[in-house]
């Protein structure tokens, strides 16, 4: 702890100005004196408490609280919890304090953030549970959630003060929860910011060669937009349309992903020009007949692309999204997204649901409500493994959605990749219980029929149905997963007890005894992550038990246990007790320390992910496990990300030292036109470079064009690029690309 010096004091009344003049919902007395009061509270609470900055703590409840009331438009109870949020947490204050000076509300707001940060139980993943009793603090009031997606993005704006290690924990955190977390809350804006920040600190030089490119483009770019917009303001302006055109520029992270997916260079994103057109509509016409009446003005002007017109005002998003999309060809031969919005929609649009109360007329359900609803469901019944809840959590709330019709004409959202199966769940709980089949679009389908977006479905139902183990390979959705678990629960618990029973039976008939070592043997030989899954399977009689004896009485290859994997699905604290009693003990890794990778130390200080199999030269993490064993994860690889945004605590900071004696497998992909003898040009390039060996060789041919894939062996990413550069001067090649996800391919 230090004094307040008068910069400090400074430094504190200004940061406060600031907050004051963006607070546009608190303009009355009452308000002012309320968030006032609140400043000068919080102030004297974090007295003489310093960020790892340096600057004084109050600093950041005051900036989280200026996001809250600039960047989201919250009201005057926002911003006061905003600025108490961390009083309870940090400071010998109470909730009962906070009731007794600012009221329940406020009270029951920072109790909720609180919460959050709140203890929790060892043996589950920091992160997971922490997310869990934030979500559970939905069904009491969504500020909680929204101001605490605020104090993170101010968290993220600091990040750089952090040491490295925790910099990737939190920056992995953010992409994988945070970010989606405020794309649903409609925080588009606040989004796109914590993407950007999360790649600043987990690929660093990806970001600045982006950002470097961006730079470079931006004067091509503003002339190239000038010409789109020149003709299309003078139509709006002979048809007295009051609106502003600007270009919508993409965020780093977006074009990074998309480099990343598509396997394209920045010059080469196919709709890097979006232009948005935002006007404010004529009282007493429909703003939807406004809107394409500006399509119709940009279509006189530019040709459409038909299958690229998205109708947001129709169907709007879940976030509460409204737009009309359209893609054009520009006059250089460039392809432009146009979106069209009211001043309405905009504001929805940048804010999210924080601003929804303006417009809303208060009928009907809000998509809000509906979510929050999913949300209570999946926490009415959460899985017992903090980890597998926050997967089926994020795979299914945060993913692409679809819409569909019942046969009544109501529309029903989904995750996109839902069945038909998960349509007849989101019904009603019997209805998919029963369930035979469907009519899509009267035709019909089996239970996994995946659905489109306009399908409208019936569901065929039969009261003789009970729902089967194997449905839960047809669905998507948690609603649906937990209703088919619930159901037969009953029925896995006789299969468990059955199938213990024939096992133990069986290896005492064999003279073997049942403990830890056996139960590690045969989990790793089947591949599964507990023993109930173990039982299960040979209760239904999935596993056979005539191998089991030779399973058991193998000796072990390797001690070294795959603590990552069980870490990854989920395990039971009994079954974690078992196995480190068979661990080799080893001293404690210190995580503040970068992991020097020396090729002589390989398979024993480390072990390299068979993930994403990083080879020196790549960008690349370590994650400890409870025996202190290390594997070695590329930063991109979606394991790592998963580990880093849920057992940020595991995660250690690790660099490659020279490599030469050792080689690491590395896949690469080509492509072009098929000519004769270009498969030995490319082999005979390989052949000759020293540092290569290749493993496997596969090639196919059809129409003229040709692709391949080849497995080597290479020291490093030096001498892999190196390569390509090389094969991709072969006449005829037009694509060399170094496979990232290895997993698919090995």
């Amino acid at each position: 702890m230090s004094g307040e010096t008068e910069n400090d004091k400074k430094l504190i009344l200004d940061a406060y100005e600031e907050l004051i003049k963006h607070c546009k919902r608190s303009r009355g007395a009452e308000s002012k004196q309320l968030i006032e009061k609140a400043f000068h509270f919080a102030w004297d609470a974090h007295r003489g408490v310093r960020r790892k900055s340096g600057e004084p703590y109050i600093i950041h409840p005051i900036e989280v609280a200026e996001i809250a009331a600039k960047e989201i438009g919250l009201g005057t109870k926002s911003i006061v919890s905003a600025l108490l949020h961390d009083v309870v947490e940090d400071t010998e204050y109470t909730v009962e304090d906070i009731a007794h000076h600012f009221g329940d509300k406020v009270a029951a707001i920072v109790d909720g953030l609180t919460k959050i940060s709140g203890a929790f139980n060892q043996q589950t993943s920091m992160q997971a549970e922490n997310f869990r009793k934030m979500l559970l603090t939905l069904s009491d009031d969504i500020r909680v959630i929204i101001l605490k997606i605020a104090d993170r993005l101010h968290n993220m704006r600091t990040l750089s003060s952090m040491p490295l290690r925790k910099q990737m924990k939190i920056a992995g955190e953010t992409l994988f929860l945070f970010a989606p977390l405020a794309l649903r809350m409609g925080l588009y804006a606040i989004k796109s910011e914590l993407e950007d920040l999360s790649l600043k600190y987990e690929h660093p030089d990806d970001f600045k060669l982006i950002s470097e490119k961006i730079t470079e483009q931006e004067e091509r770019q503003e002339k190239i937009i000038k010409r789109i917009i020149a003709p299309l303001k003078e139509k709006l302006k002979e048809g007295n349309i009051k609106c502003s055109i600007k270009n919508r520029p993409r965020s780093i992270f977006s074009i990074w992903n998309k480099i990343q997916t598509q396997n394209t260079s920045i010059e080469e994103i196919y709709d890097m020009i979006s232009v948005r057109v935002v006007f404010e509509p004529e009282k007493g016409i429909p703003e939807k007949n406004q809107c394409w009446n500006i399509y119709s003005l940009i279509t006189d002007i530019y040709k459409p692309k038909p299958e690229r017109i998205r109708d947001w005002m129709s169907t709007p998003k879940a976030n509460g999204y409204e737009a009309l999309h359209v893609t054009a060809m520009g006059p250089q031969g460039n392809w432009v997204e146009f979106q069209i919005r009211t001043d309405r929609m905009d504001d929805i649009a940048e804010k999210g649901f924080a601003v929804h109360s303006k417009y809303s007329d208060g009928s009907g359900e809000s998509e809000l409500d509906k979510w929050l609803k999913d949300v209570r469901e999946i926490l009415e019944n959460p899985e017992s493994d903090a980890l597998a809840f926050l997967d089926e959590f994020r795979l299914n709330l945060f993913s692409q959605e679809i819409q569909v019709f019942t046969p009544k004409g109501l529309i029903k959202t989904l995750p996109k990749h839902a069945s038909a199966l998960d349509f007849a769940y989101e019904i009603h709980t019997d209805i998919g219980n029963q369930c035979i089949g469907a009519k899509v679009n009267h035709k019909l389908v089996p239970l996994n029929y995946i659905l489109r977006s306009g399908d409208q479905v019936e569901i065929l139902t039969s009261d003789k149905q009970k729902p089967k183990s194997e449905w839960l390979e047809y669905v998507v959705t948690a609603k649906a997963k937990s209703k088919i678990k619930s159901a037969f629960k009953k029925e896995r618990k006789e299969y468990t007890i059955k199938g213990a029973r024939v096992l133990e039976d069986k290896l005492v008939d064999s003279g073997l005894k049942l403990n830890a070592k056996a139960y590690r043997k045969m989990l790793e030989h089947y591949k599964l992550s507990n023993k109930e899954e173990l039982y299960y399977k040979i209760g239904l009689e999935k596993i056979k038990l005539d191998e089991i004896e030779d399973i058991v009485k193998k000796k072990s290859k390797n001690k070294f246990i795959k603590y990552w994997k069980l870490q990854l699905f989920g395990d039971s604290k009994e079954e974690e007790e078992e196995i480190l009693e068979t661990a080799t003990s080893k001293p404690e890794v210190d995580k503040k320390k970068t992991l020097m990778l020396n090729e002589l130390a390989a398979n024993e200080s480390y072990r390299i992910a068979p993930c994403c199999k990083p080879i020196p030269g790549d960008d690349v993490l370590g994650y400890v496990d409870m025996a202190n064993n290390v594997t070695i994860h590329k930063r991109k690889c979606p394991n790592a990300l998963k580990l880093m945004s849920s057992q940020g605590d595991r995660i250690l900071e690790a660099n490659w030292t020279s490599h030469r004696l050792m080689s690491f497998l590395a896949i690469i992909e080509l492509n072009g036109i098929d000519k004769i003898g270009i498969v030995n040009d490319i082999t005979s390039v390989i052949s000759k470079d020293h540092h290569v060996n290749m493993r496997s060789v596969h090639f196919e041919s059809h129409d003229g064009v040709f692709e391949g894939l080849i497995h080597l062996y290479v020291h490093n990413t030096e001498d892999l690029n190196n390569l390509m550069k090389k094969l991709i001067k072969i006449k005829g090649l037009d694509n060399v690309r170094r496979i990232e996800n290895i997993e698919e391919y090995s």
